[in-house]
């Protein structure tokens, strides 16, 4: 992968970049044009895309008024389009469908893209943008996670630079020297550690686990995140996807990735060189770091977050992950060993066992039992395009639907 070193595009003197926001009504996207708009002299708002969310992307265009405006689905497209004239909004040109996004994505006029659809749909969005060679603002996982040889093809192919916004992976990449993608052996890279707050059921026992409710699994201690993110982090499958993304976005292997259990989330990840040293990046828990890091780079902007007060914090823990306990973690390490399409089915196979438990369909420990299972019935190899990908992604969320099935007929 390319990791930026400077800002992607050579912009003219005094032109402001031109910033698509890819997942505009989440949580990501709502932090960055936070951001954004604190900085009117730097940015501009080329255009926003979501999912279906007609309220809020109403509520973001009156309020940020971007140049284009993207729904996926296309009958929540045909109601913004109607929801903005009847509020007198005018010069938003809204687009409908996948295609919209990805065109978005590829927007010449645009330089800087973030990617914060969750889930394999934003992947096709993703791919386009480092394709067209733009600054991407890397927010979706699965994208690194279900196409990571594909995605640094498109990279390489395109031109294209990478911020990761992960706060782990952003920690990381604000501890490797500039230049370390043009040359990571010279660097003294002993290995890098991703810190995980352990989510709401740190030290919890068996037991507990099996009668937890989606809403406690979605009650994290220290993030504000989206439901299926949160129960990700409950699981700490989300800390295992991002043992594979950070494979792909720092070129090292499984054995050189650790996780480190740290509850405050105060320290983000670290960066172990050769000579003893151990950088680490620390800061409150809020996004809108990671996003005035990657929007700035490689100046430092202002987010709007209070520094970190070390005396008030007080102290900092660190434990072992309970891999026994949270085998999700394992799934994803053996999943990167199995390389190819093995990480799509992981993906796939989790957004499947989620959206079950939180529709009450199956508990909070029968997750990574649906993950196992259809990684057990993956035939695997490697992925020669994007449709293989897919395929795999097709063929996971069937056998996890089939799982889901089978325990809806023992109960």
């Amino acid at each position: 992968m390319r990791l930026s070193s400077h800002p992607s595009v050579a912009l003219a003197s005094g032109r402001r970049k031109r910033v698509a926001v890819l997942g505009a009504t989440g949580s990501i996207g709502r932090a960055a044009l936070d951001v954004i708009a604190r900085h009117p002299d730097r940015f501009e708002l080329a255009g926003l895309a979501a999912h279906r969310d007609v309220a809020g992307m109403v509520d973001l265009c009156r309020t940020h008024r971007p140049r284009v405006a993207v729904l996926a689905d296309a009958d929540a497209a045909a109601a913004l389009r109607n929801a903005l004239a009847a509020s007198g909004t005018t010069g938003v040109e809204v687009l409908a469908g996948a295609e919209g996004i990805v065109a978005l994505a590829a927007e010449p006029d645009v330089d800087c893209v973030l990617a914060a659809i969750v889930g394999a749909a934003g992947v096709a969005s993703t791919l386009a943008a480092a394709r067209a060679g733009k600054q991407i603002l890397l927010a979706n996982k699965e994208a690194v996670v279900c196409a990571g040889a594909l995605l640094a093809d498109a990279v390489a192919q395109g031109g294209a630079h990478l911020v990761p916004i992960d706060s782990e992976h952003n920690a990381v990449f604000q501890c490797l020297p500039l230049g370390y993608a043009d040359d990571p052996d010279r660097c003294g890279i002993e290995r890098i550690v991703l810190t995980a707050s352990g989510g709401p059921f740190r030290g919890r026992d068996a037991a507990f686990l099996a009668s937890v409710t989606p809403e406690q699994a979605c009650a994290h201690p220290n993030w504000r995140m989206g439901r299926k993110i949160s129960v990700d982090s409950a699981t700490l499958m989300n800390k295992g996807l991002e043992v594979i993304e950070a494979h792909w976005l720092f070129g090292l292997g499984p054995d050189l990735i650790d996780v480190v259990v740290h509850p405050q989330s105060i320290v983000h990840s670290l960066v172990a060189y050769r000579d003893g040293s151990m950088l680490a990046q620390l800061g409150n828990p809020d996004m809108r770091t990671a996003l005035a890091v990657a929007l700035g780079w490689p100046e430092r902007i202002a987010a709007g977050v209070p520094l970190l007060d070390l005396v008030a914090q007080g102290r900092l823990d660190f434990e072992p992950p309970d891999r026994a306990l949270f085998p999700c973690l394992n799934l994803a390490y053996r999943t990167l060993s199995l390389g190819g399409t093995a990480p799509a089915v992981l993906n796939a196979a989790n957004e499947v066992a989620v959206a079950g438990f939180l529709e009450g369909r199956i508990g909070f420990t029968d997750i990574p039992e649906v993950v196992a299972d259809a990684l057990a019935a993956h035939a695997g190899g490697s992925p020669r395009d994007f449709d293989d990908v897919m395929d795999a992604d097709r063929r996971a969320r069937a056998c996890a639907g089939r799982w889901l099935d089978r325990y809806a007929e023992r109960k």
